[in-house]
């Protein structure tokens, strides 16, 4: 008998070989669960992420019919998103499409029934979600250790990628954290208010300042920018017992416990309050996100519903928030979803 692991199962292909295309086509060629069907990019190979050229095709239709992929990951730029979802839809491709699922709610919601209508499986890349730092953060939340949680907050700043021309922060950046604030504190978002700037000359904005209110009444706040020269990715929640704090470069995770102030007045009740206390840098089994999503993904597409990869309805609902924020930027005014 044959000690080999048994053959791949599912064809995948990339379409789309940037920034963030590359590193998918790096884990497809790699996984155990997936024979590599090939890669679409009209500019070709550029950062060499394909190891056979002949794998490489100019277009989508000449991918589907050389190469019949079972699944495909979408990495163009999201105004592409919806032409491309109809393309691999009709062929019976399922889909993983990378955050935002689309440039509007209107074109989330033509992906939507175009997966529906041909029966396709399909999902939105939203990584964080699969960064061990903010898994072990949300399941310790969920668990109590941090009491009542009053707020939670995000930064994500840094110097400009060049790589984005098509949208402006509150898209590209803010939907991660339009995402996570609803996951992590496992309520819809209720209302918000925000702020954004242009600075370097763009179309698009390059800082955004959101303010907002889970349905559960949880306050949040985000800040994202790309105008800092140094580059954070930082998430904590606070509550009545403490702070955790995740870093998401560096998946690491941190616990500020509550220590109490005491006094040995009569007022001291008045006096009484939160002061530093022990801190817990946890050790963390690290994976890396990408691949923990796309193993999730393909869970999903061969039938677990289970699979913590992240829906269309949940993609919609992001591009629906971001929409909202611009709105309320624009207007100067709290806005409610």
């Amino acid at each position: 008998m044959s000690t080999s692991e048994p053959a791949p199962h599912l064809r995948g292909a990339i379409v789309g070989l940037g920034m963030m295309g590359r590193h998918h086509a790096r884990l497809l060629q790699t996984s155990p669960r997936i024979a590599f069907a090939g890669a679409v990019d009209p500019l070709g190979d550029r950062h060499a992420a394909v190891r056979d050229s002949a794998l490489v095709y100019g277009s989508v239709d000449e991918l589907l019919e050389r190469a019949s992929p079972d699944l495909a990951i979408v990495a163009v730029p999201t105004d592409e998103h919806l032409a491309v979802a109809r393309a691999l839809a009709s062929a019976g491709v399922h889909m993983l499409i990378e955050k935002p699922l689309a440039g509007s709610v209107q074109e989330g919601e033509q992906i939507i029934a175009a997966c529906r209508e041909a029966g396709v499986r399909a999902a939105v890349g939203h990584v964080e979600r699969f960064n061990p730092a903010l898994i072990e953060l949300r399941r310790r939340t969920e668990e109590g250790q941090l009491g009542e949680v009053f707020m939670i907050a995000t930064e994500r700043c840094g110097p400009f990628p060049d790589r984005v021309r098509d949208v402006g922060v509150v898209k590209d950046l803010a939907t991660h954290d339009l995402d996570l604030v609803g996951w992590l504190g496992k309520s819809p978002i209720d209302v918000v208010a925000a702020q954004t700037a242009h600075k370097t000359g763009r179309e698009h904005e390059d800082l955004v300042l959101v303010t907002g209110r889970l349905r559960a009444g949880v306050a949040f706040s985000i800040t994202v920018d790309w105008l800092t020269p140094t580059k954070t990715r930082r998430m904590r929640i606070l509550g009545d017992r403490g702070m955790l704090v995740a870093d998401t470069l560096t998946s690491d995770l941190v616990f500020h416990e509550n220590g109490r102030v005491t006094s040995e007045w009569d007022s001291s009740q008045a006096l009484r309050g939160v002061a530093e206390g022990d801190s817990t840098r946890y050790a963390l089994k690290r994976r890396e996100p990408l691949l923990a999503e796309l193993d999730a993904f393909c869970d999903f597409v061969l039938g677990d519903d289970g699979s913590p990869a992240v829906s269309l309805e949940e993609g919609l609902q992001t591009v629906r928030c971001a929409e909202k924020v611009l709105e309320s930027a624009r207007m100067s005014q709290t806005v409610r979803l």
